[in-house]
């Protein structure tokens, strides 16, 4: 994998991890989510082409979620905003921090603010609707998917319109169903960012240059008294200063906020600033000592002074990086009130976004009823590819780091943090799970794991080497039950023509009926048949066992014994077996063993007995299964067993009467493995299977069924190298449970929101049994259900552990 892509993509795993934990590191607040919303047109003629933006904060990268819309011409709007609101708003007339002509006030303060609180709420009305249009509906919709209301989200507002500059964008219902969102106000066009070193690293404190302008008519002693209690800030007033004064300031020391307060106003397209009772300056006749300003490290402008929206458009080329300014009149004491306001939350550590929000919000609750619109002043005008520094950073001089070079920071702290906490979780869970596992606690849930993935895999072809003869309920109305010796003979002489190579006899005949020897003389005689006996147990008067047929020698007998799980479901496949002093049955083999190795043996292969757990038929080695095997534990193990690998298609099946009757074809019959039993009910020889839940109905297998599924086991697997069913070691097992629980916690750091957290382990469940249903497959039963325990839990442990981390490091009760 390319370095840099890898790189980045541990960088948004970090960011992503650091947000969960509202993380505030080494001074560094990340915000989640930048939005850019850019608005190019105009409000009376042409209508407005929009396209909104979405992505990291830090990592953004155009095009992360772009959706384009419009929004239509809204003349009534602009009218509102222009001669509607403003004027009202302006006839206030509440000492506002402007220079301009005396304007005459009509009416009584209370009629006065009446009619401003009306105007401004139809201007709120006609926004709303404005963004209710159909050609903005997407964006809108898609703007709320893609963001979470606990996160803080930078909102910047991209136009070059002044009319949509100044609307009351904070009144949009997205700015109060989002309580961690703040806009700006942004060029909808911005030159590449210039990096400047600063010269001023080794000192540790906030550089702020306070320029204390003209102050006729309102009280600057109040922001002077709130500059000077600011922590860790290096002071120098200017009052009513000249320009030369201000020049030397800025073209000789750097400085990291410059504050403005006194009268200011737009004029046209341009700011003018007035810093005496007589003297007065536009931006332009700053300009260098400004750039200068920005190159040693200017970070934040406030402009606590009216109508400061022209202030902001002349200092767009200057590149700036944040400014807050006032977007109309500003009444004096809602100058002060902000500036106390927003830097007290400041400085004690909160993001300047956030700080901005809450201090507009106390404008909004402490002064709009004698102040209509106060909260609607202070606006953020901010240039898109910077990042807002904090109060720490300020005072440190540690740069603002973007985009890469910031996240390439603390990626090396998110891989620690994540390997540290995911492995010894992840390791803590997989030994109890383990250790639980081996006391048995999931084996009934292993047992259905292992039934649903073996009904799930694809059929296979049917195994044409066998054919089944079975007594259906029909032959044994016709001829009885037991099925008369004459009926047997019948049907095994009629095989017999047919020429097959083996004929295993899955019926009982421990004895026949008097004066009948033909039968006898076929079992004693017929080197093609095979018989049946079962084994006694021991401690049980019930169950002595069943003798073999009379005159069967032990080469052509098999025991019909099967171990049925302790829920009743037949998984494992009994071979041999060493009978007990005085049993009845006293073969080794299995009917289905006797029966393959008769037929192998006809292809010149032998069985080897490699040990008393291995043995070999051919080149295909069998292994007895172990005490503990898969999600076995503690199994019996009595005789050599191994799983039984079902085949989901069943073999060709005739019934008894067909075969007497002679109507079916010989070609059925001709070399294959014929094995003779009872379907028939009545017989009680039958069993629950893996497929028997999967039936319409709870169906059990007959047992002449059960006994070609273990024919076919084993030939398949020596001739056709069909996998055996088996399982991975202990150790293997463990690693599997570890793996999965290593990804279930890596999904939870790299997860923000808890519908896609839901997501991806529906995503992972389904994975992890696909996962399982291949191995299966290959003849591997993995251990699902600890795997996806162990995961379950890590994901759960780490999330509640995430969410004590997120609640502990959120920087005040505020945040």
């Amino acid at each position: 994998m390319n370095a840099d892509v890898e790189t980045f993509r541990w960088n948004v795993f970090a960011l992503r991890f650091l947000e969960r934990r509202s993380a505030f590191y080494e001074g560094v607040f990340f915000v989640n989510k930048l939005v850019i919303l850019e608005l190019d047109g105009d409000l009376e003629n042409r209508g407005v082409r929009v396209t909104l933006e979405v992505g990291e904060d830090g990592v953004f990268s155009k095009g992360v979620v772009k959706i384009k819309g419009v929004l239509p011409a809204h003349p009534n709007l602009a009218y509102d905003l222009r001669n509607h609101w403003q004027d009202s708003y302006r006839n206030l007339g509440l000492s506002p921090r402007i220079k301009s002509k005396k304007i005459i006030h009509k009416g009584s303060i209370n009629s006065r603010i009446a009619e401003c609180k009306e105007s401004a709420g139809r201007l709120s009305t006609e926004l709303k609707k404005w963004l209710k249009s159909d050609g903005f509906r997407a964006i809108d919709l898609h703007l709320r998917e893609e963001l979470n209301r606990d996160e803080m989200v930078r909102f910047l507002i991209c136009t070059q319109d002044a009319d949509i500059q100044k609307l009351p964008w904070q009144e949009w219902d997205f700015f109060r169903r989002y309580g961690k969102a703040e806009l700006a106000i942004s060029p909808l066009e911005s030159k590449p960012i210039i990096e400047f070193k600063s010269s001023r690293e080794e000192e540790n404190s906030v550089k702020i240059l306070a320029i204390l302008g003209n102050k006729e008519g309102i009280d600057i002693e109040a922001d002077i008294k709130v500059l000077k209690t600011l922590p860790n800030a290096e002071l120098v007033f200017l009052a009513e200063p000249t320009h030369q004064e201000i020049n030397a300031e800025l073209w000789e020391k750097g400085w990291d906020i410059i504050f403005f307060a006194g009268h200011s106003q737009t004029e046209g397209n341009k700011g003018r600033i007035y810093i005496n009772s007589t003297d007065s300056l536009t931006i332009t006749e700053l300009w260098y000592g400004l750039k200068k300003a920005v190159e040693r490290g200017l970070k934040l402008a406030i402009f606590n002074s009216c109508d400061g929206l022209g202030l902001a458009r002349e200092l767009e080329d200057l590149q700036i990086p944040q400014m807050i300014v006032m977007r109309e009149l500003v009444p004096d004491q809602i100058a002060q009130e902000f500036l106390k306001f927003f830097l007290k939350n400041f400085a004690e550590g909160m993001p300047l976004y956030l700080a901005v929000r809450e201090a507009r919000q106390r404008l909004h609750d402490d002064f709009e009823k004698a102040f209509p619109c106060a909260s609607w002043l202070p606006v953020i005008c901010q240039q898109p590819a910077q990042f807002p520094p904090t109060w720490e950073q300020l005072k440190s001089k540690k740069p603002v780091q973007k985009d890469s070079e910031k996240t390439r920071r603390f990626s090396r702290i998110f891989r620690q943090d994540v390997i540290k906490t995911n492995l010894f979780v992840s390791l803590t869970v997989t030994v109890l799970v383990m250790a639980m596992r081996s006391l048995g606690v999931f084996q009934s849930w292993e047992f259905k794991a292992f039934d649903t993935l073996m009904r799930l895999r694809p059929p296979e072809p049917i195994d044409s080497r066998l054919l089944v003869v079975e007594a259906t309920e029909e032959d044994i109305n016709l001829y009885g039950f037991p099925l008369p010796d004459q009926v047997l003979l019948q049907a095994i002489e009629r095989l017999q023509t047919y020429q097959p190579k083996v004929i295993g006899l899955d019926i009982y005949r421990p004895r026949f009926s008097a004066n009948f020897q033909q039968l006898f003389r076929q079992f004693k005689e017929n080197n093609l048949l095979v018989g049946v006996c079962s084994a006694g147990e021991v401690n049980n008067a019930n169950k002595p066992g069943i003798k073999p047929p009379p005159g069967l020698p032990e080469s052509r007998m098999g025991f019909t014994d099967v171990v049925v799980d302790g829920d009743g479901i037949l998984r494992r496949h009994l071979i041999f077996m060493q009978p007990v002093a005085k049993d009845p049955c006293v073969t080794q083999y299995a009917l289905s063993a006797r029966v393959a190795l008769k037929y192998l043996a006809e292809k010149g292969i032998e069985p080897q007995l490699l040990s008393r757990y291995q043995i070999k038929i051919g080149e295909k080695m069998f292994q007895d299964l172990e005490i503990h095997t898969g999600g076995y534990q503690n199994l019996d193990r009595g005789g050599f067993q191994v799983l039984l690998n079902y085949r989901k298609k069943e073999p060709f099946r005739v019934t008894l009467s067909q075969i007497i009757k002679g109507e079916i074809k010989p070609d059925l019959v001709k070399n294959k493995i014929i094995l003779i039993g009872v379907s028939a009910p009545i017989s009680g020889d039958d069993f629950s299977t893996p497929y028997s839940a999967g039936k319409d109905y709870y169906e059990k297998m007959p047992g002449v069924l059960v006994q070609a599924q273990m024919v076919s086991q084993i030939i398949s697997a020596v001739l056709d190298n069909r996998p055996l069913l088996t399982v991975w070691n202990v150790w293997g097992e463990a690693v599997a449970v570890w793996m999965s629980a290593m990804v279930g916690g890596l999904v939870v750091f790299c997860t923000f929101r808890r519908r896609e957290l839901v997501l991806f382990m529906a995503g992972m469940t389904g994975i992890l049994w696909g996962v399982s249903l291949v191995f299966l497959i290959k003849g591997f039963w993995v251990p699902v259900v600890p795997a996806f325990l162990a995961m379950i839990v890590t994901v759960g442990v780490i999330a509640v552990n995430i969410e004590y981390e997120k609640q502990s490091l959120k920087i005040n009760s505020k945040l």
